[in-house]
């Protein structure tokens, strides 16, 4: 009798070891959504759920296009409430001034959809169709590309607007293989371990696509000492409020450390400006919240590494998104609006 019992205690222990390691093991695990992805330059997850019940952006409906519309009235889908993970690949184009311009983009989406009416869609949409590894891939044109769409499984939707069908191919072919918890690209395999447990949000890859321009990064056409072979591992995490970091994996130290010297100077600017918005009893909420993050925000340099910490108000996110949704003149962090884009 103790024998027995002392058997089925150590058969259950087992089981809860098992159980525990698998946890365990997915945590450390990539989302499969990116692990779904195909080789990359560089990838972009993105968790919705908490993310809509923070901002609670599937509340300020934006309006839609007529073509995202006609989506909608013809699939059920709309992306603001239905979709809950997304991961982007980003494929850099031997020729940046070729056809298929500079970069192309294959995605992984899951949600809620509702597959007979999207395939319905897709069919009717579709200029050619091929049949893969038991999977309907759909062609459809769309601004001089091809985008190939196909649905992996009840709640995952692959697309790609790649020159080839390889990287299409190729997210079919890991969904099959999926079950192992540490498939993925050479990416996640290098890099995943250094995103932040638990981050809602997180991007890896160089910061030079698509904007690099010789050996520099470019935004606005202003040339920015950033050598465009660093790697960067950007994430957000809600702790009370958002955590946002940014790692740079420069050449060198003395690489990281430049890096450093202009992220303060950039800080230094941005604090500035901030104090000339007048005294803090005078300014509004979203403008204390500017002023919040901007105090929180922190740089380091550890080895061949630079990172730039801040916290990010809630507040001030849902000021954002709510004047996004009202189409109003946002708010900038010196309290003067920002005139929206034309």
């Amino acid at each position: 009798m103790r024998r027995r019992t002392w058997m089925s205690l150590a058969v259950v222990a087992a089981v809860v070891a098992a159980l525990l390691v698998t946890v365990y093991l997915r945590k450390k695990a990539p989302p499969e959504v990116a692990r779904l992805l195909p080789e990359a330059d560089a990838i972009v997850y993105f968790n919705l759920q908490p993310l809509r019940a923070i901002t609670r952006f599937d509340q300020h409906p934006v309006a839609h296009d007529a073509d995202y519309q006609s989506f909608i009235d013809a699939t059920g889908i709309e992306l603001e409430r239905d979709l809950d993970q997304a991961a982007f690949a980003v494929h850099r184009m031997a020729d940046p001034n070729g056809p298929n311009g500079p970069v192309a983009f294959s995605e992984v989406f899951s949600g809620h959809f509702n597959g007979q009416r999207l395939n319905t869609y897709l069919a009717a949409q579709a200029q050619s169709t091929e049949r893969y590894a038991g999977h309907e891939i759909y062609s459809l044109a769309h601004d001089g590309r091809t985008v190939r769409v196909v649905m992996l499984g009840y709640d995952l939707v692959a697309v790609s607007n790649t020159p080839t069908a390889e990287q299409i191919h190729s997210i079919v072919d890991r969904y099959h293989s999926a079950a192992s918890p540490f498939t993925g690209d050479t990416l996640l395999a290098r890099h995943y371990s250094d995103v932040p447990l638990l981050s809602e949000v997180w991007g890896i890859g160089e910061i030079g696509l698509p904007f690099a321009s010789g050996q520099h990064f470019q935004i606005f056409g202003l040339s920015l000492p950033v050598p465009i072979d660093s790697t960067f591992i950007a994430s957000i995490r809600y702790l009370g409020a958002l955590h946002v970091r940014l790692e740079e994996i420069a050449p060198s130290p003395q690489v990281a450390k430049m890096s450093v010297g202009v992220a303060n100077v950039a800080l230094g600017f941005l604090r500035s400006a901030q104090v000339n918005a007048g005294p803090v009893g005078q300014q509004d909420a979203t403008v204390r919240d500017w002023e919040a993050m901007l105090r929180s925000a922190s740089v380091e340099q550890k080895g061949n590494r630079a990172i730039l910490r801040a916290v990010v108000p809630v507040s001030l996110v849902r000021s954002l998104v709510a004047a996004t949704k009202n189409g109003s003149e946002g708010p900038s962090p010196n309290g003067q609006p920002v005139e929206p884009a034309p």
